[in-house]
């Protein structure tokens, strides 16, 4: 029998799933990784995955599928490694996703060395995925339930790590996973889904002065060519496309177009300029294939909440990637993913730059 060790944050998804692959035959473990208190971030929130509030509800429902459960004080890393990694990002005028950092270098790394130490042969998560084996090669795709497809998060898992993981979610919608739930009797069947980005509540610019102890540098807001328009409280305050709290009384809506880290200038245009066509990315990890056609098309996801576009992909002989949509796309925001697509097959990802 096969031994499986399961992150359980204490939400429905991952209790399911652990419900699935005991049900399935597998010899599970459950556990939860401890990233932060509550109040080391801020916020009282219940909306959060992986706090130490969580942990007795992941604990409740180990206890009733019977299941062996651990705790892993994961702290120290999910400091270093996102949150650290977060700040950063944001004071070098970029807009990161930390759910992908923390799945890159918490749960598909760490937590693959806790599974080793415990004799596991692969670990699970709740993520809405499904992974397939075709030509010998492990292939990443999307959720058969759209709404809560999970890929464009996990681009960045490579064949060892596919080959010895368990999406168990990735053929339910998510009222089935709530059905279920309900019918097994889980307390936390009606719990609220965390939040895609599980800190810092919405300031990011108020957590980065906490997480950093810096305090904001102002600076001036300008048109595209160059005019000042006003001051602006600090660049962690601002990302593309951003309209709200601008506080530029102007007769047109002004949006933020570009951030100039060098000058401390939040660039301001109408909406208009905010569409462009290319983009070029970096840092890819490659799914569909060991080495990339030089030339192809696909589709691609910019943001996780958006539908891919088509596009036509050139790979650069530094392992850069320039993307060319067929249309105009809103607000491309270095230091988000890109997130190429073939159908449902995610064929590999990056950071925007």
């Amino acid at each position: 029998m096969k031994k499986v060790l399961i992150a359980m944050s204490g939400g429905v998804d991952s209790s399911v799933a652990a419900y699935l692959l005991k049900h399935s035959g597998w010899d599970c473990v459950g556990a939860t990784m401890t990233l932060y208190r509550n109040e080391d971030i801020g916020r009282s929130s219940s909306r959060t995955c992986c706090s130490l509030d969580d942990v007795e509800d992941a604990r409740s429902v180990a206890f009733r599928l019977r299941i062996p459960y651990y705790v892993f004080n994961f702290s120290d890393e999910f400091r270093c490694q996102v949150m650290d990694r977060f700040a950063d990002a944001y004071g070098q005028g970029q807009t990161p996703n930390p759910c992908i950092d923390c799945n890159r270098y918490l749960k598909f790394r760490h937590l693959y060395d806790r599974a080793a130490l415990l004799g596991c042969d692969a670990i699970a998560t709740g993520h809405y995925a499904r992974i397939e084996r075709e030509n010998g090669r492990y292939l990443l795709k999307k959720a058969l339930d759209a709404s809560k497809d999970q890929s464009y998060v996990l681009y960045m898992l490579t064949q060892e790590q596919l080959a010895h993981t368990q999406f168990s979610l990735g053929a339910l919608r998510k009222a089935e996973t709530r059905q279920l739930a309900d019918s097994l009797g889980f307390f936390n069947a009606r719990k609220p889904d965390s939040q895609d980005i599980c800190f810092p509540d919405g300031d990011y610019a108020a957590f980065i002065r906490r997480h950093t102890g810096k305090a904001d540098t102002p600076g001036d807001f300008v048109d595209e060519s160059g005019r000042i328009l006003g001051r602006h409280k600090g660049i962690a305050h601002y990302t593309i496309g951003q309209r709200k709290g601008l506080g530029i009384p102007f007769n047109q809506p002004l949006y933020v177009k570009a951030i100039d880290l060098k000058s401390n200038q939040v660039i301001l245009s109408g909406n208009d300029a905010l569409f462009s066509r290319q983009l070029t990315g970096g840092n890819f990890n490659w799914i569909a294939w060991e080495a990339p056609p030089r030339q192809f098309r696909c589709s691609a996801k910019i943001r996780y909440r958006q539908t891919e576009q088509p596009c036509e992909v050139t790979v650069e002989e530094d392992g850069s990637v320039q993307v060319l949509f067929d249309r105009p796309q809103r607000a491309i925001t270095p230091g988000q993913a890109v997130v190429l697509y073939d159908g449902d097959t995610v064929l590999g990802g990056g950071t925007i730059l």
